[in-house]
């Protein structure tokens, strides 16, 4: 009876045979070449199934590559936006310095030649209450700031302070309802009282006759009178002049020089202190000369010429 199944050579054999036979190719490849188009026909064939086995490795390496190439360009486009923002912010900066600077120039600049003294100062707050139009200014009594003082800003007259504080005071607008301003016309001099009409653009000149000179356009000005303001400052813009029939007086309105709703600094004014006078400034400074008196003789000489003359 046929065995089913023939055992053959055993592992170790096999291993020898095969040793053997790698080890006789290698030499007869080395020595004489003859195996060389063989191993071509054999990476040919082979080539595909190694581009096979590696090709999960290389998407691998590629994915990996990819990814780590994204993250760093997501890393520099992060970085790239920030610094974006932040020259954006840089630039606002020095556009808010610029216009800050050009306000002050201006600010400045709208002040005539004068020995005033000047002082800048920022608005901090703004009164909410409709019924007054009350500012609140950084400086106060360590300023040398006084009740009454005059404000200006870069166009004209704002107002004057009310109250002072140590470190900051508070100044009524000129168009307050309970303000008023002496001020007259530029171009022919007439001389009016501007009262304040609680409106943040308008001023009422009261009391002036129907034949009265003034027509819109016409620029008034500080009076200098009342001792308050100084002279020469814009006030307002005459808007409306209207001669009502019947009426005792002109209805006369003017819009503010200043933008009182707009200025974000202001120039607290000193008004100049008038010099003391000459003859009380010699009468405190002179030193007052005593004429010594004269011996008896010289005064007997002196009685005897006066009668010698008078006999003469």
């Amino acid at each position: 009876m046929q065995t089913l199944f023939v055992r053959g050579p055993s592992s170790t054999v096999r291993m020898v045979v095969l040793v053997i036979a790698s080890i006789v190719l290698m030499t007869v490849d080395h020595r004489w070449h003859s195996l060389e188009l063989a191993r071509s026909a054999l990476s040919g064939v082979l080539y595909p199934l190694q581009y096979t086995i590696d090709l999960p490795i290389r998407l691998f390496y590629w994915a990996d590559e990819t990814l780590s190439t994204q993250q760093a360009l997501l890393e520099k486009n992060r970085e790239y936006e920030a610094r974006h923002l932040e020259n954006r912010v840089q630039l606002q900066k020095l556009d808010i310095i610029e216009k800050e600077n050009e306000r002050l120039r201006k600010l400045l600049g709208a002040i005539p030649k004068t020995t005033e003294r000047l002082l800048i100062s920022e608005i901090i707050n703004v009164d909410l209450d409709p019924y007054k139009q009350l500012i609140l200014l950084n400086k106060g009594s360590s300023s040398d700031v006084y009740q009454g003082q005059p404000i200006i800003d870069a166009q004209g007259v704002m107002g004057q302070v009310v109250h002072v504080g140590p470190m900051s005071s508070t100044a009524v607008l000129i168009t307050d309802a309970s303000h008023a301003i002496p001020v007259q016309v530029n171009r022919t001099g007439l001389r009016a009282i501007a009262f304040g009409s609680g409106k943040i653009d308008q001023l009422n000149l009261r009391h002036l006759p129907h034949n009265v000179d003034i027509k819109e356009g016409d620029l008034l000005i500080t009076s200098g009178l009342g001792g308050v303001f100084p002279p020469n400052f814009p006030v307002a813009v005459i808007s409306k002049v209207e001669r009502p029939a019947g009426e005792p007086f002109a209805t006369i309105e003017a819009k503010p020089h200043a933008l009182l709703d707009k200025s974000r600094e202001v120039l607290l004014v000193w008004r100049n202190e008038p010099a003391p006078a000459a003859d009380k400034v010699d009468e405190e400074n002179a030193t007052v000369e005593q004429v010594p008196e004269k011996a008896p003789e010289e005064q007997e000489e002196e009685k005897s010429t006066l009668r010698r003359g008078n006999r003469e």
